[in-house]
């Protein structure tokens, strides 16, 4: 037992077997590199990360690589989850090495932790064919250079931690606030990278593009008001409806238990990466029910549906929050647990097996690496063809569930429970499910609960105790969930909504001052008492999730529509000129920024609401009308009034009339 046996991460326990003498994050590690002048080694990864486990197994457990790395290196092993700005530090760094990064992240750094090397996985020996240098022979070419020519590892770290610096700044623009030209450049930007034959972006591997689907639905909503031409939105419609299909029919969705995996390997959306995240999950939920709102598909209702029911199966958690992630590898390997065998198949399903396999792609030859089993994927996705297979779905997933399943890790992170919350809000309103909705409102008094404990809200949980960094993803995307449950809280709450938009806006003025830079425009990602010691950043750009930044630009348009008595227009307008040079230069790197542009530019609406609203109708029409964002909150009249920024219609005691104007 190393070190990390005594450490609540589950990614850190896995590791605690190991025979390398691993610190850590934190100031031993530090200050036994000062004290031994050793370089350090920083490998993160997190706990459901497949090639993290393979890393582990072939050279971590392995006795004489363990003995090379405590020999030459203070060795650091860190949880991305719990430590996100750690991993962006030096994500950043290999991706300015490399052009490239991932997960395991092995990063060879000075004493006082500055990076001047470092990858990705590494192989123990060249038996594999990998084309990478063996594990034990890159120990020793860093160690050996660190004595001989430290000056200019030096050299280069103090480079990196430069380019990191530099890249606070934002890229300057030729113009001084985004225009409309940008909403069009980016879109056409996107629609030109889209795959026209699999939908989605680029080639293999896919990730799920939720950011960029939801920029383009915003786009799609100005073609409703005129302001874009036909050919647009045919395209709009084409890529969104094809990518949000191909996903729901191919193997990154689990046809059987639902939910969605971290990525496809393929081009086609066939085989998974099996881990599957809170995040993804939560981010796509919202990014289907803006589908279904548009084009009303059934398969989109569907996915919506089984989601959140794997959700509240699988990674709900005894304190109301969900858990972070479950796992790529069971016993038997990668993808085991979601695997079927044609015998399999016939054994629970008996005659209706051969049917069963025909419509979800299991035969005898697999679809599988050579396994001989398969991954269901669903060829007919006509609403029909899913529900004769319904029953069948329940007993297969009945049998599943007494198979050894993944791993869960029950840590949970502040920030990805607060986008889940958006998206049962939302989808809660749109399908007509208050269950949903109450679901964002327990969600959100978890949140509300930690917030109480500390300003600005910690990191993640463990149990009952709250612990880790102060991040502007969690502090911007639980004001966005507080934020978005006020907007639709009289549904079930009548009176409530005031509250949660008090919240919102206590917990936004908080952010502001927390995570500012008085000497630029835009945020840091870590809150000023919890900066990181290698290097404090700012976040522009959208990964797995949208950036902090991108999130809190949507915010201040809202409050800005919201409460004309607060800074949010000019903190508005502040960090949207900084946008500008982001959006011009990478687009699809900043599509959560330009949906806030775009929905600032629409029109954000309120629509005031007598003492009883006529809520069939509200839910019914306001479903039918998905391009503008709409809040719902109590008046001071028997009427109903529509506002959008600080034009205000007269009012009327229909709705129906009233959501008209829209």
């Amino acid at each position: 037992m190393n070190r990390l046996s005594s450490q609540n991460s589950l990614y850190l326990q896995q590791h605690s077997d190991n025979p390398v003498d691993w610190y850590p994050w934190g100031e031993e590690a530090f200050a036994k590199a000062r004290e031994s002048d050793k370089p350090m080694l920083i490998s993160i990864g997190y706990s459901s990360c497949h090639w993290c486990h393979v890393m582990a197994h072939e050279s971590f457990a392995d006795p004489y690589i363990a003995k090379l790395m405590n020999t030459h290196f203070v060795c650091v092993k860190v949880d991305r989850e719990e430590h996100p700005d750690v991993d962006r530090t030096y994500m950043e760094s290999v991706q300015m090495m490399n052009g490239h990064g991932g997960w395991p992240l092995n990063v060879f750094c000075l004493p006082d932790g500055r990076p001047f090397a470092g990858g990705t996985y590494f192989p123990p020996d060249d038996s594999k064919g990998y084309s990478l240098v063996p594990w034990p022979q890159l120990l020793t070419r860093v160690s050996d250079y660190f004595k001989r020519k430290r000056n200019e590892l030096e050299e280069n770290a103090e480079a990196i931690i430069g380019n990191l610096q530099a890249a606070n700044s934002v890229p300057l623009s030729v113009h001084e606030e985004v225009r409309k030209e940008h909403f069009f450049q980016a879109l056409d930007s996107l629609l030109e990278a889209a795959d026209e034959e699999f939908g989605g972006f680029g080639d293999a591997p896919k990730f799920p593009p939720a950011m960029a689907l939801d920029f383009l639905l915003s786009m799609r909503a100005t073609a409703t008001v005129e302001l874009m031409n036909p050919d647009r939105a045919e395209a709009i419609d084409t890529v969104v409806s094809k990518t949000l299909r191909a996903m729901a029919l191919g193997g990154l969705f689990d046809q059987i238990g639902g939910g969605f995996a971290r990525y496809s390997v393929d081009r086609h959306w066939h085989i998974p990466h099996f881990e599957k995240m809170l995040y993804d999950n939560a981010l796509l939920l919202r990014s289907y029910t803006l589908g279904w709102l548009r084009y009303k598909d059934p398969l989109f209702a569907a996915v919506v549906a089984e989601t959140i029911e794997f959700l509240q199966r699988e990674l709900k958690l005894p304190s109301g929050a969900y858990a972070s992630a479950l796992d790529a590898d069971s016993e038997g390997g990668e993808g085991a647990y979601y695997i079927w065998s044609p015998e399999e198949i016939r054994k629970i399903l008996g005659e209706d097996a051969e049917a069963f396999g025909e419509a979800y792609c299991i035969s005898k030859d697999g679809n599988f690496e050579d396994s001989g089993k398969s991954l269901p994927m669903l060829v007919d996705g006509r609403p029909e063809e899913r529900e004769r297979w319904t029953a069948a779905r329940k007993q297969l997933l009945e049998v599943r569930s007494k198979r050894a399943a993944p791993a869960r890790d029950d840590k949970a992170i502040v920030g990805w429970n607060a986008l889940l919350a958006t998206a049962l809000a939302e989808a809660g309103f749109a399908f007509d499910r208050k269950d949903w909705l109450e679901e964002a409102e327990s969600v959100c008094q978890w949140l509300q609960r930690g917030q109480m404990e500390q300003s600005p809200a910690p990191h993640l949980q463990y149990g009952k105790q709250w612990g880790g960094r102060a991040l502007l993803d969690d502090a911007s995307y639980t004001v966005q969930a507080y934020l978005t449950l006020g907007s639709r809280i009289e549904w079930i709450r009548p009176g409530s909504s005031a509250e949660w938009i008090e919240s919102a806006r206590s917990a936004l003025a908080n952010l502001l001052i927390d995570f500012e830079d008085p000497q630029a425009a835009g945020y840091f990602y870590t809150a000023r008492n919890h900066a990181n010691p290698v290097h404090r950043g700012k976040e522009w750009m959208d990964h797995a999730t949208p950036s902090g930044n991108s999130v809190l630009l949507g915010l201040l348009a809202d409050f800005a529509m919201l409460d004309s008595e607060g800074p949010w227009q000019e903190q508005y307008q502040r960090l949207e000129a900084a946008f500008s040079g982001v959006i011009e230069r990478a687009p699809h790197a900043a599509c959560r920024a330009l949906e806030s542009m775009v929905n600032r530019a629409t029109g954000v609406a309120r629509i005031s609401l007598p003492s009883k609203p006529d809520w069939a109708v509200l839910q019914s029409l306001l479903s039918d009308r998905p391009w503008r964002r709409v809040f719902l909150l109590p008046g001071e009249m028997e009427r109903y009034e529509l506002c959008v920024g600080t034009s205000c219609s007269e009012p009327s005691p229909d709705p129906a009339s009233t959501i008209d104007k829209l």
